[in-house]
């Protein structure tokens, strides 16, 4: 049936162009190269980039359409991967029609392109938790069971890593076009960020959805020097404790919703090594079972209901709830490593969790290509 329905939509050129381009080496780059790179944006600059992405994108988008169109249990099939697929199809089929780069009114052209397609795959994540929804109900996974699904698992860690070196390249570039850039930044990367005023500002988002959610939040301390920065991408890392903090804070309150005690409050420290970052977000919000705790890197598990079940039509919404697509934990954990750090938890049942977020300070490490 997908192949088919590939042929239907897609010329049988096109379909050859993705395999012959599926083939061909990725080039990573490293934190410090786009941050080095970007410093001087200069019309020169920017050409040689736009030079790049133009032959680098294809690669990505065609390895991530092949293999969309080859998942196990049936999820190719699934209208929602189906509609994810076409979105990477388009976007090879726009950098392969898009002609040679050779001046800065090619470069700037190209740029308003690659803006579109960034844009065409904002709701990606959404879109591929449906059709992993879709295929949840299609069949037993009890019969399956987790350990099975494995190779689901690998193919979204690829898929979502391939994606975040995607929106990063593209972002990059588009964002080096700004005129007035904020003091310190280069492009999406701030060179002197500081992880505590970062931690701050998720923290208060966090607090927001738990509020709104439950009427009440748990108080968030957070302990280091917010004068100490090094080079990052606030964004990613806004993402990362935002999501750690939200785990927390909805374990502590829903462990002291009905408690005459204070819950406590969940604790963020920030520590700066010479190698790392770490950034550890601690609870008393009950802890998780050992036997859960292989889990909670996984797609296909979350303790929360799903918020897909009450809005089917997430095609186009993008909505931040308090938990359910049971995404957060593993994408966090592939933004960590994208720059070369990660993130690990360690729970003690009947206590509470500790996160550990390891965010490397060299910026020397190339993008993990999958």
């Amino acid at each position: 049936m997908a192949a088919k329905k590939l042929c239907e939509t897609f010329s049988k050129s096109l379909i050859d162009e993705v395999q012959k381009w599926g083939c061909m080496k990725q080039t990573g780059v490293s934190l410090r190269y786009m941050m080095e790179f970007g410093l001087k944006p200069t019309p020169k600059n920017l050409l040689i980039s736009a030079q790049f992405l133009h032959k680098e994108l294809p690669i990505r988008i065609a390895r991530r359409a092949i293999e969309l169109e080859n998942l196990p249990y049936g999820l190719s099939v699934k209208p929602a991967v189906l509609k994810v697929r076409d979105w990477y199809l388009d976007s090879f089929r726009d950098l392969r029609a898009f002609p040679e780069i050779k001046n800065p009114d090619d470069e700037k052209e190209f740029t308003q392109m690659i803006k579109a397609i960034k844009v065409r795959h904002n709701n990606v994540v959404p879109m591929m938790a449906l059709g992993v929804q879709q295929l949840k109900k299609s069949i037993a996974l009890d019969s399956i069971g987790y350990q099975d699904l494995h190779e689901i698992h690998q193919f979204l860690d690829r898929f979502y890593m391939s994606r975040i070196g995607i929106r990063m390249l593209i972002g990059q570039h588009v964002e080096l076009h700004n005129p007035n850039p904020p003091p310190d930044c280069v492009g999406y990367i701030h060179t002197k960020m500081s992880p505590v005023k970062v931690a701050e500002s998720a923290s208060e988002d966090a607090r927001a959805i738990c509020l709104r959610e439950y009427g009440s939040a748990p108080n968030i301390k957070i302990y280091g020097d917010p004068s100490f920065t090094f080079p990052y991408v606030p964004t990613h890392l806004q993402l990362m404790v935002f999501e750690l903090v939200k785990n927390s804070l909805r374990a502590v309150q829903e462990r002291f919703m009905d408690s005459d005690k204070v819950a406590p409050p969940v604790k963020i420290i920030v520590a700066d090594g010479i190698e790392d970052v770490t950034i550890k977000v601690s609870d008393e919000g009950g802890g998780i079972p050992r036997s859960g705790l292989p889990r909670i890197f996984t797609y296909l598990y979350t303790t929360a209901k799903n918020p897909l079940d009450e809005h089917p039509d997430l095609g186009t919404a993008d909505l931040v709830t308090m938990a359910g697509y049971g995404y957060g934990l593993p994408i966090s954990r592939l933004y960590a490593r994208y720059f070369g750090g990660d993130l690990q938890v360690i729970s003690m049942e009947g206590y509470g969790t500790d996160a550990y977020l390891h965010l490397s300070r060299l910026g020397d490490s190339q993008e993990p290509l999958p």
